[in-house]
């Protein structure tokens, strides 16, 4: 799983930021709106959802933003904003591995850390689509090996809505993997050591069992595992060709993955691909280094480019992924936050009318119109995707530095979109 924390940024501040991103079809693009969070009260007022906000435009007060941070070395990646399946605004920055000259660029795939966690939620929905599971079904109807208030009291939709009650044991972050077989057969063994810690519909905090347990759950029922289950039915059926869950060994070979440069305390920063055994003797740095596990976790991560993102999105809303109604239950809001721009958990105060929790991913209200996504960090990469399905913007913000602002580069893209 992805860390608690990155140069003092907290990630539990992070977890409600979203953001999908990536160049779809036009026709696809026109039903982002029925993606919206089901049993919605209507906008305040009725957005132009023809409208370019000139704060999104090439030369636009966001474009200038981000632009200025790369000049100062303060981020690096590709920040992109479709409306309705047509790029308006496409930039990348930085270079994708120093070493070998590569520089970022729309092709490239970055590590998405929790950005990647709505995959596990649109598998196991897709599963219920199909009748193969029931939301309201226990641990213990598929899997076994779980203490007893989890298996008979702990339904899918606990887990989801991340309202389990489970907490789950530190990882042991200094253990290099060094095969898929290895990673699969730790985090199952990890997660059947979580305890409940109180009733199941409190809300928990980032419980590392609430992803990794369902996605034991879709390799039981389908007979595969979790990573070739999401590229077969998530990734290939959006076209979304660039995205997997590359190992390590690809990591460091395939030039079309972003390394990720993680910050060290005297103010250098290290390739967190290259330096898995060396480097900074910062245990920090060095245990929670993104390419330990060979491969992401099932549930987790994986890579992307912001193209596909945005093909993820429009997927979501034209049927491809999900049928409406399952769509809708994605995204519907299940358990109110404090009002939180962007779904962001923990952080500052933004002009957010309302925040819910949803399916792996938060949903808020903001000016009268919804907006729903993912975040997430690592030693080295962050990553965001947003949809606004009222207008049909989708936002990707795609980075590999850890010490950026990364709150911020969010709220100034919602800032861009909403106004």
């Amino acid at each position: 799983m992805d860390s608690d924390s990155v140069r003092g940024m907290d990630r539990r501040q992070l977890l409600g930021w979203g953001g999908l991103a990536a160049a779809g079809a036009a026709a696809a693009a026109t039903q982002l709106a029925a993606v919206r969070p089901a049993h919605a009260t209507p906008a305040v007022f009725a957005p132009d959802p023809h409208a370019i906000p000139p704060a999104t435009r090439p030369g636009g007060d966001y474009d200038r933003y981000v632009a200025k941070l790369a000049a100062e070395d303060k981020f690096s990646g590709v920040v992109m904003l479709s409306h309705r399946g047509r790029t308006v605004l496409s930039r990348s920055y930085g270079m994708a591995d120093k070493e070998k000259g590569i520089r970022n660029h729309e092709g490239v795939a970055f590590n998405l850390s929790s950005a990647g966690k709505p995959f596990g939620a649109v598998a196991i929905l897709q599963l219920a689509q199909r009748g193969k599971v029931r939301l309201s079904d226990t641990v213990g109807t598929y899997l076994s090996g779980f203490a007893k208030d989890i298996a008979e009291k702990v339904t899918i939709h606990h887990l989801l809505s991340g309202t389990s009650g489970l907490d789950t044991p530190e990882e042991d972050l200094r253990r290099v993997f060094q095969s898929r077989e290895e990673v699969r057969e730790f985090y199952e063994g990890w997660a059947r050591q979580a305890k409940p810690v109180a009733a199941p519909g409190t809300p928990t905090d980032h419980a590392g069992a609430e992803v990794a347990i369902p996605a034991l759950i879709v390799e039981a029922v389908t007979g595969t595992t979790y990573w070739d289950y999401v590229e077969e039915h998530i990734f290939r059926r959006c076209g979304m060709t660039g995205t997997a869950f590359f190992t390590r060994p690809q990591w460091l070979t395939d030039q079309h993955l972003a390394h990720s440069y993680m910050r060290q305390a005297d103010g250098s920063r290290v390739d967190a691909v290259r330096n898995l055994d060396k480097g900074s003797p910062d245990p920090y740095q060095l245990g929670k280094n993104p390419a330990r596990g060979f491969i992401d976790p099932p549930g987790d991560g994986g890579f992307a480019t912001a193209p596909d993102l945005v093909r993820f999105a429009h997927a979501l809303a034209d049927g491809t992924l999900l049928d409406r109604p399952y769509a809708e239950l994605l995204t519907g809001p299940k358990i109110p936050h404090a009002p939180q721009g962007g779904g962001l958990r923990g952080g500052p105060a933004t002009s957010a009318d309302a925040s819910f929790g949803a399916y792996m991913m938060p949903v808020s209200l903001i000016s009268g119109q919804w907006v729903n996504g993912r975040a997430g960090v690592n030693p080295g990469s962050v990553a965001s995707w947003n949809i606004y399905p009222d207008t049909g913007w989708v936002g990707v913000v795609l980075g590999n530095y850890d010490d950026v602002p990364f709150q911020e580069i969010i709220q100034r893209e919602i800032q861009a979109v909403i106004g």
